[in-house]
């Protein structure tokens, strides 16, 4: 089993930068890929970024190359998401999953956080 804890979420203006964190805890943490999701309001769950167990490899959305950087420290079991240049439709809940295989895909992840909301006013 693995927990995952999203940490970092807040309201901001548009322009702003935040840094969420994902704290994890669990058996062999550091051998999961890790990723970000976000879920807009009545919107569908969508991919934000990913990063390889060993933190070589990242992958990110389209809408948010430029902006957004993920990475992660397998010494504290933590993987972080750092956002800048806000814009008002990065607004949503944002969740931390845990994955084997390194995928962009919802369904491929095993296991999730809580989730933390990010706003962003225009």
């Amino acid at each position: 089993q693995v927990q995952l804890v999203e940490s970092g979420g807040g309201l901001v203006q548009a322009g702003d930068s935040l840094r969420l964190s994902c704290a994890a805890s669990g058996r062999t943490v550091s051998a999961y890929a890790m990723g970000w999701f976000r879920q807009p309001p009545g919107k569908e769950r969508e991919f934000v970024a990913a990063i390889s167990w060993n933190g070589i490899s990242t992958r990110l959305a389209d809408s948010v190359k430029g902006r957004f950087t993920i990475s992660r420290d397998n010494a504290k079991n933590t993987a972080n998401l750092q956002m800048n240049n806000l814009k008002p439709e990065d607004t949503a809940v944002y969740y931390c999953a845990a994955d084997r295989t390194y995928s962009t895909q919802i369904n491929n992840y095993d296991y999730w956080g809580q989730g933390t909301q990010v706003t962003v006013s225009s």
